[in-house]
């Protein structure tokens, strides 16, 4: 049985204020409180929810086991979704390397979750207690006003600060990205295969894996050993053509 959030709004941060780049400025800092479980937000309200919960899953499982993945479509949660690892370090890591990171054309952003999961919840003997205090918040939130149901109020602009969790690499164009281990691989064709790509890159010394996201085939990930194994193929197969019009694009994997 899936996890369900806590409390939506307990959960996320305020109202975002504003946005810089396409990453929302919320009125609160992120959730710093280490959890095995992450929150993500501002996520493509327009890509179908399987689509979403199973790329969201073949992104997150390289920084460890995914327990569970959970997305709604209602009107609180559209746009957001929960990631549970079995530990906070996966969950820690999972944040900083793929913080702002674009999918669907929407920079994520992460913070550790302020609830417990159920999957969590179930694993540490304490279930029905977290059921019953879970099902109470959950009433108290459904007589709280819909979001967007008051009128925004305009404040003058101000000079924005830079948040402690900034990720210095998000507006970067990819092809200036700082070297990483992992490579990102755009614009493959729809037909390519997982074992295609692996006869492709394992031909460069310390290649270990390709993972890519079954719902998207035009983009994957390849991982070597080091950065400069990585830097090696990457210079190799940049622009790699699978066919007419078929070039490969291949950067460095944002930090």
């Amino acid at each position: 049985m899936p996890f369900t959030p806590g409390v939506p709004v307990a959960a996320t941060p305020a109202a975002p204020s504003g946005t810089a780049n396409g990453i929302p400025i919320a009125k609160q800092p992120l959730n710093t409180t280490p959890s095995r479980t992450v929150y993500v937000s501002n996520l493509n309200e327009k890509v179908k929810l399987d689509v979403l919960k199973n790329s969201l899953r073949t992104l997150f499982k390289q920084f460890g086991d995914v327990l569970d993945v959970v997305a709604h479509q209602n009107i609180r949660m559209r746009g957001q979704a929960f990631v549970a690892f079995p530990d906070e370090e996966s969950a820690e890591k999972a944040i900083k390397e793929l913080q702002h990171f674009s999918l669907y054309d929407k920079p994520m952003v992460l913070q550790f979750a302020r609830n417990k999961s159920d999957v969590h919840a179930k694993s540490d003997g304490d279930y029905e207690t977290h059921y019953k205090q879970r099902m109470a918040k959950k009433e108290e939130v459904s007589k709280l006003p819909l979001p967007g149901s008051h009128k925004p109020t305009f404040k003058a602009s101000r000079p924005q600060q830079k948040s402690a969790h900034f990720n210095p690499t998000a507006n970067i164009p990819d092809e200036y990205l700082p070297p990483n281990n992992i490579l990102f691989l755009q614009k493959l064709p729809e037909t390519i295969t997982q074992q295609q790509l692996v006869d492709l890159f394992q031909r460069y010394p310390g290649f270990r894996e390709v993972r890519m996201i079954p719902t998207k085939k035009s983009i994957a990930f390849v991982e070597y050993d080091n950065e400069l194994q990585s830097a090696t193929a990457k210079a190799e197969l940049s622009g790699h053509s699978f066919g007419p019009d078929q070039e490969m694009k291949v950067t460095f994997a944002r930090k």
